[in-house]
C-alpha cells in the first residue's frame, strides 16, 4: 500500500512538472499533449485536483479570529486590517494563479474524457463519475474566484496562451448559472460515498455541500437551503461525539467531515508552520494567537453574551463558558504540551507536568518580551503529538464538515423567514455536541427556542463563530453579512506591557483584562469603551477599507491583457 501511494504521489510531481506553461497564463493549454490517453492517467490527473494549493483557506489571519506578534498574523496577511490590499497583494494573487490552474486542468481533464477515444476505453459509468468529479472541481474554483473577485475571467474549455492573453471578465450571473450547472452535474452523477483510500474522492455530499456554501455567500437562500438539506437527507454524515478531538491529527476519518484533504508525514505534505501556535514553554513560539475579540465572542453556559450573563466573571474570564471556549483556546491554570499555561504576569516560574517541577515562564511576556501579547494561545487541534517528528504534523485540511451543513442550512432558512422546528434543530443539534448533550436534552446546554427571525440571526452568526473559529471561515461570513466595515474597523486589543500591567492592571485586582466588553447586534464584542481606560493596549490599528469587499485583478493579468479590467478603487 505504501508502494503505491509513494508511487502516485511521484506521478502527480511528474504531472505538475509537465505543466509549467500554466504559469505563463492560468487558462493556457497544458503542454501534455498526449496526457490522459489510459484510465490510470485520468485518475492521476484527478488526483492531482486534490492538491492542498488548489483548496486555500482564506486563514483566520484575514478576520477579527488571529493576532500575531507581526502586527497581525503573517505579513501577507496584514494588508486586510490596514486597508491596503493593492493588486501585488500575494495572498490574492496567490489565489487566482492557483485557481486557474486547477481550472485549467480539469477543463484538459474535461475535453479528454469527452472525446471519442476516451470513451472507447471506459465504460460509460465511470466515464460519468470522472466527468462529475472533474465539473466538481472546476465549480469549486470558479466559486472561490467569483467570491472574491466578483465578474472573473470563465473558460469551460481548453483555450491556447494566445486566447487567453485577450480574454476578458464574464459577468458573474452568467459564471454562477455555469457554476451551479457544474454541482448539479457531480451531485447526478458522484457516488454517495467511496471505501476509505489515501485519495478522499468528491462525493454527492462534497458536491451539495460546496454548492449550498457558494449559494449562501451569493445571498441565494433558495438554492443553499435546497442543498443543504439534500446534505443533510443523504444519512452519510454525523456529528462527530467529541468536539475537542475533532481536529486533532489523530483522528482521521470522522462520519463529521465531508471533504477534506489528507497530509501525510511520510510523503512530507504536513502543516505549518506549527513553532508559531506552539506554546514557548514547550519550544515555540506562541506567536499567532487568538484575539480577546474571539474570546468574548463565546457565550455563557446560560446561552447569554458575556456582557448579560450573570454567570461571567472578568477576574475567572474561562469559568461558566460554553465548552467550545476552552477547546479552542488554553485554559489559564490548566495544563498544556507538558506544563501548567499561565500568563498572569506574576507568574515568573511554571509547572512542568512531567516532574512537578517549577520552571521558568517563558509564556509570560515579563520573562519572554514576544510571549502572547493578549495571554491567549490557541489549543484547538493541539496536543502532544505537536511536539513528536520535528514539529511537522499531519492533521486533514477540513474543506467542509457537517455541522457547518446543519448551520447553512439553518441560515438559509432564517433568512427566508422559514423558521420552523427543523432550524432550530439544526443549530442546536450542533450546540448540544459542543455540550456533549442529545439534542432532545434540553436542560443539558442552553437551546435556542427564539423563532424571532432578527434574534435567530444573531444566534445563528454567534453559533458559527464558536462552531468555527480557526477554520478559515471568518473572513467569509463578516463580507457577505457587509460587516466587515465595522469588525475590521476595530483595532485588536490586548495586555499593557509588564511593567504597565502590573502597576496599572495588576495591582488593581483587575486581571485578565479590566472588564467586561459590550456585545453588539451582531454578535461581536466592542472594546471602545474599555479601550478608553488606558488599562489595555491598542495592539493593532485598523482601516478597512470598502473596497476590499472585492479583491483586484492581480497586476500581472491587467498587464498582459488589454481586456482585462480592473475592480473599483485599485
Amino acid at each position: 500500500m505504501k508502494k503505491k501511494i509513494f508511487s502516485a504521489a511521484l506521478s502527480l510531481i511528474l504531472l505538475a512538472s509537465c505543466q509549467n506553461s500554466l504559469d505563463l497564463y492560468p487558462l493556457a493549454e497544458p503542454s501534455a499533449e498526449k496526457w490522459y490517453s489510459t484510465e490510470t492517467e485520468i485518475q492521476l490527473a484527478l488526483n492531482d485536483l486534490y492538491r492542498i494549493d488548489f483548496w486555500q483557506w482564506d486563514e483566520d489571519g484575514t478576520s477579527n479570529n488571529f493576532i500575531s506578534d507581526d502586527g497581525f498574523y503573517r505579513q501577507t496577511l496584514t494588508p486586510v486590517k490596514s486597508g491596503t490590499i493593492t493588486s501585488q497583494w500575494a495572498f490574492s494573487t496567490t489565489l487566482w494563479r492557483n485557481s486557474y490552474k486547477a481550472i485549467a486542468r480539469a477543463n484538459r481533464a474535461i475535453l479528454a474524457l469527452n472525446s471519442d477515444e476516451t470513451k472507447a476505453k471506459v465504460n460509460k459509468a465511470k466515464l460519468d463519475v470522472y466527468l462529475a468529479e472533474a465539473r466538481l472541481h472546476r465549480a469549486g474554483q470558479y466559486a472561490k474566484l467569483v467570491d472574491k473577485f466578483g465578474d472573473v475571467v470563465y473558460s469551460d474549455e481548453v483555450i491556447s496562451i494566445e486566447d487567453a492573453y485577450t480574454k476578458g471578465r464574464t459577468d458573474k450571473k452568467t459564471v454562477i448559472t455555469k457554476i451551479y450547472e457544474d454541482f448539479d452535474y457531480a451531485i447526478t452523477n458522484l457516488p454517495a460515498s467511496y471505501p476509505v483510500s489515501a485519495v478522499k474522492r468528491a462525493t454527492k455530499g462534497v458536491a451539495m455541500a460546496l454548492k449550498a456554501r457558494f449559494a449562501l455567500y451569493q445571498k441565494d437562500y433558495k438554492v443553499a437551503g435546497d442543498a443543504a438539506k439534500a446534505c443533510m437527507d443523504l444519512n452519510q454524515y454525523v456529528l462527530h461525539p467529541d468536539y475537542g478531538n475533532l481536529f486533532l491529527q489523530s483522528t482521521k476519518n470522522s462520519k463529521e467531515i465531508i471533504f477534506s484533504i489528507p497530509r501525510s508525514l511520510e510523503l512530507k505534505v504536513t502543516a505549518g508552520p506549527t513553532s508559531d501556535i506552539i506554546s514557548r514553554n514547550s519550544g515555540g513560539f506562541a506567536a499567532a494567537n487568538p484575539t480577546w475579540d474571539l474570546f468574548c465572542s463565546y457565550l455563557c453556559t446560560d446561552g447569554k453574551t458575556i456582557d448579560k450573563s450573570p454567570l461571567y466573571d472578568p477576574r475567572n474570564p474561562f469559568k461558566n463558558r460554553d465548552p467550545r471556549c476552552t477547546a479552542t483556546i488554553v485554559e489559564f491554570g490548566q495544563p498544556h504540551l507538558g506544563f501548567i499555561y499561565d500568563p498572569h504576569p506574576n507568574a515568573l516560574q511554571v509547572t512542568r507536568v512531567s516532574t512537578n517541577t517549577k520552571v521558568t515562564n517563558n509564556d509570560n511576556r515579563a520573562n519572554a518580551q514576544f510571549a502572547s501579547f493578549n495571554g491567549l494561545i490557541w489549543k484547538k487541534g493541539v496536543d502532544d503529538s505537536w511536539l513528536l517528528n520535528g514539529r511537522l504534523i499531519e492533521p486533514e485540511q477540513t474543506i467542509v464538515r457537517y455541522a457547518d451543513v446543519l448551520l447553512m442550512y439553518a441560515e438559509a432558512k432564517i433568512e427566508q423567514n422559514q423558521i420552523d422546528k427543523s432550524v432550530l434543530d439544526a443549530i442546536n443539534s450542533v450546540r448540544a455536541r459542543a455540550y456533549k448533550a442529545a439534542l432532545s436534552a434540553t436542560t443539558a446546554y442552553p437551546a435556542i427556542t427564539t423563532t424571532n427571525q432578527a434574534e435567530l440571526r444573531r444566534e445563528l452568526r454567534m453559533e458559527r463563530r464558536m462552531e468555527l473559529a480557526f477554520e478559515g471561515l471568518r473572513y467569509m461570513d463578516i463580507v457577505r453579512w457587509g460587516i466587515a466595515g465595522k469588525v475590521l474597523n476595530r483595532p485588536i486589543y490586548g495586555m499593557l506591557d509588564p511593567v504597565d500591567l502590573r502597576s496599572k492592571v495588576v495591582n488593581q485586582n483587575l486581571w485578565f483584562f479590566p472588564g467586561t466588553p459590550t456585545i453588539d447586534e451582531d454578535g461581536t464584542p466592542d472594546f471602545s469603551e474599555m479601550g478608553k481606560t488606558g488599562l489595555i493596549k491598542n495592539l493593532v490599528p485598523t482601516t478597512w477599507n470598502d473596497r476590499q469587499y472585492l479583491w483586484p485583478i492581480p497586476t500581472s493579468e491587467i498587464q498582459i491583457n488589454p481586456n482585462m479590467k480592473q475592480n473599483p478603487g485599485y
